[in-house]
Parts: structure tokens; sequence; C-alpha cells
């Protein structure tokens, strides 16, 4: 690819999403990846990988059809439909930014639709799952009272991973059992937390948190026995080992923690907008898709619960003893 599309990238990712829109360092690797390509650790062709692999030396003579044939490369290598829609999206973003800074004249691809995504409900813990992966922590180890409050917040505070592992002693207001936590697009909301995670917390930063800390340390909260900051990589593995341990038949990520809480809130009565705000949703079509969720839970709920929701017999039982009266009637 040659050098200044390159720089282009570069700009893109580093002046206009980092340092514009704050996007997270994270985001801004697999958008890099999703660009430029990264096949040495065996991910799908990157975009740019693809226009060399046709002779395409111009970012302008991309059209409709080239897309179809990208998106059709990408499905032969057995991209999902949740990648294939954010690839079309940072590549969508590039163009637009290329059209902006007079780099190009025209957006090609404006008018290429992205594949259609499937929307799948979100997978959550009940309280029973949640108590046994929360008592998985042995605390009275170091390790296990750092890990319980690791994951004590992600239930109680419905946190992103990249947010927790880059929270900092800064953002903590202990005793108002509250989080200020800044999330995606640079946007900050305060995150409140009930008492159990609280004192999870207030236990680590008291008696363990000391222990690990060295001077590169900083302002990080939670730190591994080197005094590192925790990788949301290295938080990801450890809850799988956790839930393995608890007998958890599902495969639990911080993520379904944050699934658990919207869902669970909304389960007790929670008005769908404090839920929004909570989360960090800026549209509230986001946090509706949890509503599907607890109408679910609801139908379930009502089937066990109500008499006339129960077996057919019962019904039948009913209708038959009716019809006797109405002939007796008649």
């Amino acid at each position: 690819m040659r050098p200044d599309i390159l720089g282009y990238a570069d700009d893109f990712l580093l002046k206009y999403l980092e340092a514009e829109k704050h996007v997270s360092p994270c985001t801004v690797r697999n958008y890099r990846n999703d660009l430029v390509g990264n096949l040495k650790h065996g991910s799908a062709k990157g975009f740019f990988q693809f226009l060399d692999s046709r002779g395409v030396s111009s970012l302008e003579a991309v059209d409709r059809n080239f897309m179809r044939q990208y998106l059709a490369d990408l499905i032969k290598q057995g991209v999902a439909k949740a990648s294939l829609a954010r690839r079309m999206s940072v590549i969508r973003s590039f163009y637009r930014y290329l059209l902006r800074e007079g780099i190009i004249q025209h957006n090609p691809i404006e008018l290429v639709v992205s594949p259609r995504q499937e929307r799948r409900l979100p997978n959550f813990l009940t309280p029973s799952e949640i108590s046994r992966l929360l008592d998985m922590s042995d605390t009275s180890t170091p390790h296990g009272i750092r890990d319980r409050a690791i994951m004590e917040l992600f239930y109680a505070g419905g946190l992103r991973i990249s947010e927790l592992s880059e929270l900092d002693t800064g953002q903590l207001e202990l005793d108002q059992r509250q989080l200020r936590i800044t999330g995606k697009g640079n946007k900050e909301r305060v995150v409140i937390i009930g008492q159990p995670a609280a004192l999870a917390l207030d236990a680590y930063l008291k008696y363990v948190r000391p222990r690990f800390a060295s001077q590169d340390s900083k302002d990080a909260v939670f730190l591994n026995r080197r005094g590192g900051r925790l990788t949301g990589r290295w938080i990801q593995m450890q809850m799988l080992n956790y839930a393995s341990t608890a007998g958890l038949p599902k495969k639990v990520h911080p993520h379904m923690l944050r699934h658990t809480f919207a869902t669970h809130l909304l389960d007790g009565g929670a008005d769908l907008r404090v839920v929004q705000d909570l989360l960090g949703h800026s549209n509230l079509a986001t946090t509706q898709i949890y509503t599907h969720v607890t109408h679910n839970q609801a139908r379930r709920v009502y089937m066990a619960s109500h008499p006339f929701a129960k077996e057919e017999k019962d019904i039948g039982d009913d209708t038959s003893s009716t019809q006797e009266a109405a002939n007796r009637a008649v």
C-alpha cells in the first residue's frame, strides 16, 4: 500500500479517533487491524490488504461492486456478521474523514449498504448464578480480595471492561458509594454502587493495593502483583476461570455482567431511562434490547405462577365443567 495512504490511516486513527474523538486505545488497535490488516496473528484480511490484492492503488477507485467483493471475501474467511458491520463502519468513517480533510473529492462508498445484523438477545446470569460466581474468589488471599472487588464492581455498576481496567483512584468517591466513569466518546457518567461492592473495593484499597503498588503503578486502581495495571484481556480470562470453577453453564465474560446488571435493574422495576444513564448509552434504543430480555423473563414467571397458565388439562377440565353447566341451564 502506498505510504501516503498509510499516512492518512495514521492521521485518521491517531489524530481524529484517539485525540479528537477520545476513542480507547483498544478500539484504535481494532480499527487499525480492520483497515491495515494484521495477518501475522491470523486475523481476516484488512481493507488495505484487499486493495493491494486487487491491484487498486487509489482510494477513490473503490465502488459498490468492489465493496461487495470485499465483503464476500471476508465471509469466505469466516468473519461473523457483527464483525462485517463493524468493518464497514470503520471504512465508512475513514472515507468521511478523508472527505472532510479534502483528501478525496467525493465519497465512493456513501451509498454502500452495510450487511444486516442479527440482533441477538444478550445473555445474563440469574441472581443465584451471580452469587456462585462471586463466592469463587478466595478472600483470605490478596488476589482473591482483588478479584472479588473486580467482579462486584462489574455487577454493581455495569462497567465496560475498558472502564474498569482503566479506572484510576481519582475517579472513586467511596464515601458516596459512586464512581465517576469516562466512557465511550469521552462521555462522563456517575456510576452508583451498592454496599457489597463498596466494602469489597474498600478492602482491596486498604489491604491489597498498597502491597502490589510500585513506582510505575501511578493512579491505576487494579494492579497485578508486580504493580502494573491489569489488562482487559487478563480480567476476561480470570473471569472465565472463576465461572468454570463455579460450574456455570455459560461462557461468562465481563460484558455479561454488564448485561446482568441492566436486566436485573429492569426486572426490579427500574425506569428504562435511568438504566440508560447508568450504562452510559447515548441512544435509548441500545438500552431497549434489555426490555426484550425482561419480557421473556416475565413470560416465564407468568407461565410458572399463574394458575390458569399451567397444564392444558386443567383448562380442558374447566371447559368441560362450564359446558355441563350450560347444558343443564338449557
